[in-house]
């Protein structure tokens, strides 16, 4: 499939790397670099990316169980030790999606209609 193995993949998205881009952000703001309309347009991305992480979470989150692994071991990615969490998120999602094949299908559907001009 790919030369990367398997525990070299990474996110595309990490916290340093936001941070050091809202204190570059944060200076040009204090610098009125930024117009206003940047600013909305700025924050509408961050919104889109958001929920764009939030929908990769999710999906990762079905590929996960389906792969066997266990609530108890999900547990900690939700930032609690208890396993209410991710199961609550599972019954949500399950309600839309049966497994991730299909979540991923109800994404790419979501974006061909985000995507219209």
């Amino acid at each position: 499939m790919s030369d990367i193995p398997a525990d070299a993949v990474t996110t595309p998205a990490h916290t340093a790397d936001i941070l050091d881009w809202l204190e570059e952000t944060a200076a040009r703001i204090r610098s009125e670099e930024l117009a206003p309309d940047t600013m909305v347009r700025l924050l509408s991305e961050l919104r889109q990316a958001s929920q764009a992480c939030a929908d990769a979470s999710d999906w990762l989150l079905l590929a996960a169980r389906e792969q066997g692994i266990s609530l108890r071991q999900l547990a900690p990615a939700f930032g609690k030790g208890y396993v209410r969490a991710p199961a609550a998120r599972l019954e949500k999602l399950h309600r839309q999606a049966l497994d991730s094949d299909q979540w991923l299908e109800i994404l790419r559907a979501r974006s061909e209609v985000t995507d219209q001009p």
